[in-house]
């Protein structure tokens, strides 16, 4: 097909195929025999019926994922040591919202902490191992080992807990400062499969499966983070943070995502990666 969209047509054709009493991976077979993308097929089946799309995980999925409780639909939800605010989900890709995951105190001290020990942000090397400094990336960075204080324990405890994923499945706590200008451009958080260099990073953890954006401080203008692929863009506010995750790396999670220019003031954030397996 030279173009697909997922029309309201194609939603009631599935939803008529579901009352006629097809399966939805019987509807998902029929719709790649008629030259439907997969992951296309399998974000029309999702929008359409929701968690009642029952699929078998497309081949390179991680099976389950870092997920917050969210099925009593309740405004707060329990992370250990503090209520966190649910204000928006999404579940296709997943990405959720979260207000009060840090109290203004713990957002000023963690920047306190890592303002002393802040460098010119890095990516993954382009051509071989290692990493190295990217024009697509315009911060200072650092990271704390993991529980490396007992303000980044509580942190990292609270996080584990919210996300229902092991403590010692993530990687250290990342900080960034973006100054006016700063950006980060568009890019996935997982490794890519091909690249020289990712053999090596799965030795540590296996791959990147969520992501955890915490919101240090509120800027005066810009640093939105935006989702290209969704047209979505999330206002960085101080103790607010967002989660998305992604069972593949492939871009059809639809986990595009950066950091716009900064307009006015700093952005500060701290990052979670999360990884398949045990980090170290």
């Amino acid at each position: 097909m030279s173009q697909q969209v997922i029309t309201p047509e194609l939603c009631e054709w599935i939803t008529e195929q579901t009352a006629a009493g097809h399966s939805a991976e019987s509807i998902l077979g029929a719709m790649l025999g008629s030259g439907w993308d997969e992951s296309i097929a399998r974000l029309a089946l999702a929008r359409t019926l929701g968690q009642s799309a029952t699929l078998t995980p497309p081949p390179g999925a991680t099976p389950g994922l870092p997920e917050p409780e969210l099925t009593r639909f309740a405004p707060v939800v329990d992370a250990g040591d503090r209520q966190v605010k649910v204000l928006m989900a999404l579940r296709q890709p997943r990405v959720v919202l979260f207000g009060d995951v840090l109290s203004n105190e713990e957002c000023d001290e963690v920047m306190a902490l890592a303002g002393k020990r802040l460098a010119r942000s890095e990516t993954v090397a382009t051509g071989g191992d290692g990493s190295e400094v990217n024009a697509a990336r315009t911060s200072d960075g650092m990271f704390f080992e993991r529980c490396e204080t007992e303000l980044i324990r509580r942190v990292e405890t609270r996080i584990a807990t919210l996300l229902r994923w092991p403590l010692d499945h993530g990687e250290g706590l990342q900080v960034l400062r973006y100054r006016p200008g700063a950006e980060y451009q568009p890019h996935y958080d997982y490794f890519e499969p091909s690249h020289v260099s990712t053999p090596n990073i799965l030795k540590r953890g296996g791959q990147r499966v969520g992501t955890l954006v915490i919101y240090l401080n509120t800027p005066t203008a810009g640093g939105s983070t935006i989702f290209p692929d969704i047209g979505l863009d999330v206002a960085p506010v101080k103790g607010n943070a967002v989660f998305f995750s992604y069972d593949r790396p492939h871009p059809s999670t639809q986990t595009l995502h950066g950091g716009a220019p900064v307009i006015e003031g700093e952005k500060w954030v701290a990052t979670k990666w999360l990884r398949q397996g045990v980090f170290t």
